[in-house]
């Protein structure tokens, strides 16, 4: 899909450890990349309508900034077999792209101050390293303040 648009991409990958479960963690220490660039992928309902929202490891997603950024009044995160079953992905392996359906994707505005930033590639021990700019372009994301950073 990135290489159909001309969008430059490169893919690293690493050693999941299956006992981990702070998949963005892993994937920093792992590649030594600063968490304020990785980028996880959380799925959420806005007022029962499926979204998703990325928002850097270093951070916390803000439910009541996304509800108001997707025009709705409540979000709330859904369940892990949830997200799996709509998205296609396994936990700590959703990517934003190549989902199942096609959903409204948040990006908090953080990202776009990076040169580049990392997504999961659709497993955990793989991800794709982009142009914020060209994420946003590729899956027709809103870019707003949805996250609190640490």
């Amino acid at each position: 899909m990135l290489s159909l648009a001309g969008v430059e991409f490169s893919v690293h990958e690493f050693d999941h450890d299956p006992a981990a479960r702070r998949y963005g963690s892993e994937a920093c220490e792992k590649l030594g990349v600063e968490p304020s660039r990785v980028l996880k992928t959380l799925h959420i309902l806005v007022d029962s309508t499926p979204v998703n929202a990325l928002v850097p490891v270093s951070g916390q997603l803000d439910l009541k900034a996304l509800a108001s950024a997707a025009g709705g009044k409540k979000a709330v995160l859904a369940g892990i077999a949830e997200a799996e079953r709509r998205t296609g992905y396994v936990t700590g392996g959703i990517s934003p792209m190549g989902q199942r359906a096609s959903l409204p994707l948040f990006i908090d505005e953080s990202a776009v101050a990076h040169s580049t930033v990392l997504v999961s590639a659709g497993r955990r021990g793989l991800e794709l390293e982009l142009r914020p700019t060209d994420l946003v372009m590729i899956t027709n994301a809103t870019v707003a303040r949805i996250a609190n950073l640490d």
